[in-house]
């Protein structure tokens, strides 16, 4: 029998990757740039932040985090093409550190380490993206990133034990409403000087 907070953990699922609708058509007409070493991260972690939440979170909020790994790996792949040209140094730490972030997933027996090692590798990794949009928030598509949050916000919603397997979606629920927060802040400037 289907309980609530399944039901909300499939809904927040189907968000999570419905987003990447957008995402992929903006990204398609050249309105997005998909930072590169970003979405080569995600696509890494997510799939181990995946299958470590699968072992050792709640089952009912897995939706998300599969969601996640599916959509950046062809976010991955259109960057490739279309993404983000400019290469840090910090985009090359980055994706170091999320290939040594592997290790602990090869070595270790304990799911909710690895899980919470590469939380922290995802955050590195997500930095690109954060700053990039900070400093140039037209090159990320609103409206997917709306569609995030609402699904990541929905996804607290779907947990029913709370637990340090927790972190992992409220670390989503933050990253997107920082992303969302950086492009709102954008368009209200921009609209306060036209309007003046």
């Amino acid at each position: 029998m289907t309980n609530i907070h399944q039901t909300i953990g499939i809904v927040a699922g189907i968000l999570a990757i419905g987003g990447y609708v957008p995402y992929i058509i903006s990204i398609l007409r050249g309105k997005t740039r998909p930072e590169r070493a970003t979405w080569l991260i995600w696509t890494i972690v997510g799939g181990l932040l995946a299958f470590s939440f699968l072992a050792s979170g709640d089952k009912n909020a897995i939706w998300v985090p599969m969601g996640y790994f599916l959509g950046p790996f062809i976010t991955a792949l259109l960057s490739i093409r279309y993404g983000y040209t400019v290469w840090s140094k910090l985009d090359t730490f980055c994706v170091i550190a999320a290939l040594l972030s592997i290790l602990p997933w090869v070595f270790s027996k304990d799911a909710t380490l690895t899980l919470l090692i590469n939380v922290f590798i995802d955050s590195t990794g997500a930095l690109p993206t954060v700053i990039k949009t900070y400093r140039e928030p037209e090159t990320e598509d609103l409206t997917a990133w709306i569609v995030f949050f609402i699904a990541n916000t929905l996804e607290l919603f779907a947990i029913q034990q709370w637990n340090i397997a927790s972190v992992y979606p409220v670390y989503l629920f933050v990253l997107a409403g920082t992303i969302v927060f950086c492009i709102l802040l954008d368009k209200i400037k921009k609209s306060k000087k036209s309007g003046a």
